[in-house]
């Protein structure tokens, strides 16, 4: 396929590379900042730099929307369509009806909508292996969604029609997956860098961690810790010592510690 990309943040850099890597060409990139656009494009073979939201000329097949959910309607609302082109966004939240309704009241042409949402946290400098990137692709229109999938199966084993809702779900239960795990990876690293401790020296634990998670079926079996134990005094010392560090850190641990009992309680 000819493909273009609105965006060129971690999203586009990792999908057009992949897209390209699969024998597809990227016609177009176009950024806000063109400086990132020319840095993409100096990763592709044969890209232009698009100066702005025109795509009316644009030979492309697929014009791929990369970029966060508050810039969406700004840039639906600016872009210039060639007829018939599919029109794409890449958004785990956003559903396609919507999308849709945005196209219709903004563009003068028609134009085929969908959605092709991978799922994965994507930053520009770290490897990937596509074929093992989920996509979840949907489109009311049955032709448009086989050549979306087409495309996806093109780069990964892991290709899903998925509906709006599903997708919002699954975007939902990504953030308790990723995003707050990360977050909490984060506190544990400033609470050791405080009292001059090594984060690496809890590397070995999350690594086992995860690696049970993902072996297991139902990750609650592999819960673990003083919460899961029942073992108050030691849940107690560590509220105290949080309780003169952190009030932030104080309240994650009371919350978490009672989710846990009060899961395992009721199992």
């Amino acid at each position: 396929m000819k493909i273009s990309f609105v965006g060129s943040g971690n999203v586009a850099w990792h999908l057009a590379q992949a897209f390209e890597d699969a024998g597809h060409w990227i016609c177009e990139v176009y950024s806000r900042d063109t400086q990132k656009a020319r840095q993409l494009a100096s990763y592709l073979y044969d890209t232009n730099i698009q100066p702005d939201l025109n795509f009316s000329e644009s030979e492309a097949d697929l014009i791929v929307i990369a970029v966060s959910d508050d810039a969406l309607e700004s840039v639906i609302e600016r872009i210039v369509l060639p007829e018939g082109v599919i029109l794409v966004h890449t958004s785990g939240t956003r559903s396609l009806a919507e999308f849709q309704n945005l196209v219709e009241i903004y563009s003068d042409v028609y134009v085929h909508t969908g959605v092709f949402y991978p799922l994965q946290t994507f930053t520009k400098d770290l490897e990937m292996d596509y074929k093992e990137l989920p996509f979840c692709i949907e489109s009311k229109n049955e032709l448009i969604e086989n050549k979306l999938i087409q495309l996806a199966q093109s780069v990964s084993d892991h290709v899903s029609r998925m509906d709006s809702d599903e997708r919002f779900i699954l975007h939902v239960a990504a953030v308790f997956a990723s995003n707050f795990t990360n977050y909490l990876l984060t506190v544990s690293q400033n609470m050791l860098e405080r009292e001059q401790l090594n984060f690496d020296l809890l590397k070995p634990l999350i690594q086992t961690t995860i690696h049970k998670a993902l072996l297991s079926n139902d990750p609650s079996l592999g819960q673990t810790g003083p919460a899961r134990r029942g073992d108050w005094k030691t849940t107690n010392r560590h509220l105290e010592y949080l309780q003169e560090t952190n009030e932030d850190w104080t309240e994650i641990y009371r919350l978490l510690t009672d989710k846990i009992r009060n899961f395992y309680i009721s199992k």
